[in-house]
């Protein structure tokens, strides 16, 4: 059986899966306190055990001072993710591709992990079961990979994984007992793949 968690973190807590993983981790962990971020839009659970952060996870200067506020963490969640926007949509083609719609692919869906990671190191180090886990999903696969299209978001998974990978390595010793994981929900329904 695993180590139960006593202090859970968990970022884009306001989001469809990381509202229904909030959810789940107050019913199936009683005790636990939980930190939640959100960026955009309404909090939708009050409980006593949760206390929100607005964090923009672009930003590694707020992920700094967030993290330092902790001297233990169990589990560090990060449910953040990015599709379409104001910015753009999955592309269908080469011809759509646009630098700027890429980058912010790559900036919301690929280098918080890393920053989270980097910022929340000791505290999880001081767990005697930590878990770092990430959204990812398989279409960062390069193997998997049979449609083509959604050049971004594909291109910021792949990145993903790969640094999820990267830090299983590295932390494999400084972080035995941890671990790290790629989690794939599968399409959702929810804001992100309503228009898909």
């Amino acid at each position: 059986m695993t180590q139960q968690p006593d202090i859970i973190v968990i970022t884009g807590a306001s989001g469809g899966i990381g509202g229904a993983l909030l959810e789940a981790l107050l019913e199936r962990f009683p005790t636990a306190e939980i930190a939640a971020s959100y960026n955009h839009g309404e909090i939708s659970i009050k409980h006593p055990r949760v206390s929100w952060q607005n964090l923009d996870l672009r930003d590694e200067k707020q992920i700094e001072t967030w993290a330092n506020a902790f001297r233990r963490v169990d589990w560090l969640l990060n449910c953040a993710g990015f599709l379409h926007g104001d910015i753009g949509t999955p592309e269908k083609s080469i011809r759509a591709v646009d630098a700027d719609f890429l980058f912010e692919n790559m900036r919301i869906n690929a280098l918080p992990t890393l920053l989270l990671a980097k910022y929340f190191a000791t505290a999880l180090k001081r767990s005697p079961a930590p878990i770092l886990a990430t959204i990812s999903a398989r279409v960062g696969s390069i193997e998997d990979n049979r449609l083509g299209g959604w050049y971004s978001y594909r291109m910021s998974k792949a990145a993903l994984n790969m640094a999820l990978k990267t830090l299983s390595i590295e932390w494999k010793h400084s972080h035995p007992r941890g671990c790290v994981a790629a989690l794939h929900p599968g399409t959702n329904d929810t804001a992100l793949s309503k228009p898909f």
